[in-house]
C-alpha cells in the first residue's frame, strides 16, 4: 500500500503543477497580448488593434482551460474516484467545453465543427 500512496501523492502533486502552469499560460498571455495592444493601438487602427487583443487573449484563455481540463481529469480519475468526482469532472468538461465553442464562434466566427470558409472574422 505504501507504493500507491506515493504514486497517489505524486499525481497531486502533478495536478497542482498542472494547474499553476494553466495559469501561468493565462496570466502570461494577458500580459502579452497587453502589451501588443498598447504598442499597436497607436500605429494602427484602434478597433484593428482591439479585435487582435481579444484574438490573443481568446487563444490563451483556450489554451490555458485545454491544459486545466488535463489536470481535471488526472484529478478525478486518482484523488478520489467516486461517482460524485466523475460527475464534478463532467461537469466541468460540459462548462469548459461550451466556453471553449463560443469562444472559438466569437474568434473565428464559425462554430469548431464547421468548415472554414476563409472569411472574414467577426468582430462581436
Amino acid at each position: 500500500m505504501g507504493t500507491i500512496e506515493h504514486i497517489r501523492e505524486g499525481l497531486e502533486i502533478a495536478v497542482g503543477i498542472i494547474e499553476l502552469f494553466a495559469v501561468l499560460v493565462i496570466v502570461s498571455g494577458f500580459i502579452r497580448a497587453s502589451v501588443a495592444y498598447t504598442l499597436t493601438r497607436r500605429a494602427t487602427d484602434r478597433e484593428k488593434a482591439f479585435v487582435a487583443f481579444r484574438s490573443r487573449l481568446g487563444m490563451n484563455m483556450l489554451l490555458g482551460l485545454e491544459i486545466l481540463v488535463i489536470s481535471d481529469v488526472i484529478e478525478s480519475i486518482t484523488v478520489e474516484p467516486s461517482y460524485m468526482s466523475l460527475t464534478v469532472l463532467a461537469f466541468l468538461v460540459a462548462l469548459r467545453t461550451i466556453v471553449s465553442w463560443t469562444t472559438s464562434l466569437q474568434l473565428e466566427g464559425r462554430w469548431p465543427w464547421q468548415p472554414d470558409t476563409g472569411g472574414d472574422k467577426t468582430d462581436a
